[in-house]
């Protein structure tokens, strides 16, 4: 108990024999001396009892001794060092939590093996046994433990390599590492990664290793197949003048072949081999471009990439370069690295560069001839039009005189039964005046209309009413000789067209007629409605749908087929030279097709020819006619309303502006007068609150009407304008299209025609 300390200790006080433990014995004895028994067991106490510090356990009882008087004079201690005991009790609980935690730790390993895909194998302390060898079907398991696995699982060229491996691994006793060829449960070649560490016992010695074997077959493949690549591509880096690269996406590392300074002067020596450095060198204008489609090949699952961009050479120029490039990646899909090549095509680039500017001054060439031509053929259009003109001059001549002379006799007529006092007689001499002035009028628009003297513009037309609109016109055209049949039909579609162009291309069409019939014949003048179903469409190459047919016939020479298909090319004719521009047919062809719609021709040699042209329906009912007769005495008679406004009127033919004067005012509108612009300017100035300027556009004076209208829009923005003209002249029509607040009257008109477009104008 009391150790290296006996005997020194006796008669030495409590505190000073057990210095060290005094702390914990203090209180207890205390506790004696006040009359108290303590007792303990496996009280633990550090003490020094051989010279240095250790864990002791005691079993005591401290009792009171006390003197003849009761009192408490001291204590008596009675020991048992509970040491050994204690100690071997704590040895053997500690082999008990060992032994608990082994078996825990062996659960756990097991379940590991179970749920591991690799091979797991036990080999003795100096690998010469294999204990123990789970294939998991990738190697044949082991039945027993076997000391000829080498000779079963390895290749016989591969065993001195792995048991030398092996060899060091024992004299280390460290860690066996090694990646090789193995033989697979089903005979073929393998390839495993093997990873096997020393168990050691109590006494420290290996007793076994324990190891682990990795399927990494394909990934070996992989490896094996990049490595042939990146010799195949080394290979042709050496034997190619492209500048070959190799990007390392990993370590952004980039490397090139000496290629770069053979094209381009950048000695491999001097450059920076990163990717930043290349991205660096293409021009500004391309890296943006270049680095996204890059990375977009990168990011994707398309291995191949290829742009074009400009790349800065060592001297500061800039080559074109052709560049493309390969993504590697692993067996994931992982991008690994990226290989590629430079192709400098500056003399390609040079050379296209040179035909698109050659193209370009070619095709501005070929726009100015086209111009050219197209102004050319404009007024051919124009002359052939006109020589159909010239055709009409003659009758027109007869039947003009014919009109003035029935309106001349007409008037006099009146101003002698005035003078008789006979003012009964006088309206019948008036409407047969006004009939005449009629005839004339239609006569006159009919002949503008086909020189292309009007403004133009598609509108609802009901074909029916066409044709017998122009039949007169026709008959005056073609002459007496050949007899022009007209018939119509009830419940004929409507059609959107420019009625202008259409009267014209079915004139064109019957002076053909005429000229195919030089001793007289017929034509015939039909229109009616065609329902066409696919088949029906396709053989007139028009897709199916209603459609509204316009058929010209007549009993001439006919057309051979060859003849026939050729009729619509532009310039082709077989008249004698001279006589026909070869434009007719190829400008009624144009118009049938800008029109949704198509012309076809049926004709037979010595029998006769019929074409017909196809229009697509207009669903909408035809517009009312413009020039509706309407009744002079509804519209003026009416009572007019006062204060209407005020109206200008400008033109340098006294008849003409009192006509028009004398129907304004009748309309109740305040009027004032000019003969020329600069008077209208005047006028306007003066009388700020008119409300319609209307105007002649032929005008003396340095201004036309269109100018006098354009100047009086600019003092007064709101008004209104009405243009009155023997013929629609460009000035007026501009581009084609008159403002919303303009309107346009054609000479000769009647009074009620003037009335209604005055008030439809400022309505």
């Amino acid at each position: 108990m009391l150790g290296t300390r006996h005997p020194a200790a006796l008669g030495v006080p409590f505190k000073d024999a057990w210095p060290d433990v005094w702390d914990e014995i203090e209180p207890l004895v205390e506790q004696v001396f006040a009359g108290e028994t303590v007792k303990f067991d496996n009280m633990p106490l550090v003490m020094t009892r051989r010279g240095y510090r250790e864990d002791t356990w005691w079993n005591f009882s401290y009792s009171p001794v006390r003197d003849e008087s009761g009192a408490v004079a001291g204590l008596l201690n009675v020991t048992l060092d509970a040491t050994e005991r204690k100690r071997a009790e704590r040895a053997e609980q500690e082999r008990d939590e060992a032994n608990a935690s082994l078996r825990e730790n062996e659960k756990r390993l097991s379940a590991l093996v179970r749920a591991s895909s690799d091979v797991i194998y036990t080999m003795s302390p100096d690998w010469a046994e294999m204990r123990r060898l789970e294939g998991r079907g990738f190697i044949t398991d082991t039945d027993a433990p076997t000391v000829k696995w080498a000779e079963e699982y390895l290749y016989p060229e591969d065993r001195h390599t792995i048991l030398n491996v092996v060899a060091q691994a024992i004299a280390s006793e460290g860690v066996y590492e090694l990646e090789h060829r193995v033989r697979r449960a089903d005979g073929s070649e393998g390839w495993t990664f093997s990873r096997a560490i020393a168990v050691r016992g109590l006494d420290g010695e290996i007793i076994e290793w324990f190891g682990t074997a990795a399927d990494v077959t394909d990934a070996h493949a992989s490896r094996a197949a990049l490595l042939e690549v990146e010799e195949r591509l080394r290979l042709a880096g050496r034997a190619t003048n492209d500048a070959v690269w190799d990007w390392d996406l990993r370590t952004n590392q980039v490397t090139w072949n000496i290629a770069l300074q053979a094209a381009y002067g950048h000695r491999l020596e001097d450059i920076e081999p990163t990717g930043a450095w290349w991205i660096a060198h293409i021009h500004v204008d391309d890296r943006e471009r270049i680095v996204r489609s890059i990375h977009g090949a990168i990011d994707s699952s398309t291995p191949d990439w290829n742009d074009e961009y400009r790349f800065e050479r060592a001297d500061g120029s800039y080559a074109d370069v052709l560049d493309r490039g390969y993504v590697l990646r692993d067996s994931a899909g992982k991008p690994l690295r990226m290989v590629g090549a430079m192709l400098d095509v500056s003399a390609r680039k040079a050379v296209e560069r040179q035909l698109e500017e050659d193209r370009r001054r070619l095709l501005e060439e070929v726009e100015a001839k086209t111009a050219e031509r197209d102004r050319a053929e404009d007024a051919l259009r124009q002359a052939q039009k006109m020589e159909a003109v010239g055709q009409l001059t003659g009758g027109l001549a007869h039947d003009f005189n014919n009109m003035l002379a029935g309106i001349s006799g007409a008037l006099q007529l009146m101003q002698l039964r005035l003078a008789q006092g006979r003012v009964g007689e006088l309206e019948r001499y008036s409407t047969a005046a006004q009939g005449a002035v009629r005839r004339a009028a239609a006569l006159t628009h009919r002949l503008l209309a086909f020189s292309r003297r009007q403004t133009l513009d598609p509108k609802p037309v009901n074909a029916n009413r066409l044709i017998f609109d122009i039949e007169e016109l026709i008959r005056r055209t073609v002459g007496p000789q050949v007899e022009v049949e007209t018939i119509g039909k009830t419940g004929v579609w409507t059609t959107l067209v420019d009625p202008n162009q259409l009267e014209n291309s079915i004139v064109n069409l019957c002076i053909n007629a005429r000229d195919a019939m030089p001793d007289g014949g017929r034509i015939t003048i039909e229109a009616g409605n065609e329902e066409l179903d696919k088949a029906g469409g396709q053989a007139r190459d028009l897709p199916p749908g209603h459609y509204v047919s316009i058929r010209v016939t007549d009993a001439g020479t006919g057309m051979s087929p060859e003849v026939a298909a050729r009729a619509f090319d532009p310039f082709f004719t077989t008249k004698p030279l001279g006589e026909g521009t070869g434009l007719g047919l190829s400008m009624v062809y144009g118009f049938a097709r800008q029109s949704g719609g198509q012309v076809q021709i049926t004709s037979e040699v010595g029998v006769g020819t019929t074409i017909c042209i196809y229009l697509p329906r207009h669903l909408t009912e035809a517009e009312a006619d413009e020039g509706a007769q309407l009744s002079p005495v509804s519209i003026l008679n009416a009572d007019g309303a006062k204060d209407a406004g005020s109206v200008l009127v400008v033109d340098d033919e006294p008849s003409v502006r009192m006509l028009v004067v004398e129907v304004a005012q009748e309309l109740g509108f305040g009027v004032v007068e000019a003969a020329d612009g600069p008077g209208a300017l005047r006028m306007l100035r003066d009388y700020p609150d008119v409300n319609l300027l209307i105007t002649d556009v032929g005008l003396p004076g340095g201004m036309n009407g269109r100018q006098v209208a354009d100047a009086a829009l600019q003092l007064h923005p709101r008004l209104r304008v009405l243009f009155i003209t023997g013929y629609a002249e460009s000035a007026v029509i501009g581009n084609g299209q008159l403002a919303p607040n303009m309107g346009l009257l054609t000479k000769p008109f009647s009074i009620d025609v003037l009335a209604e477009r005055i008030r439809t104008i400022l309505a």
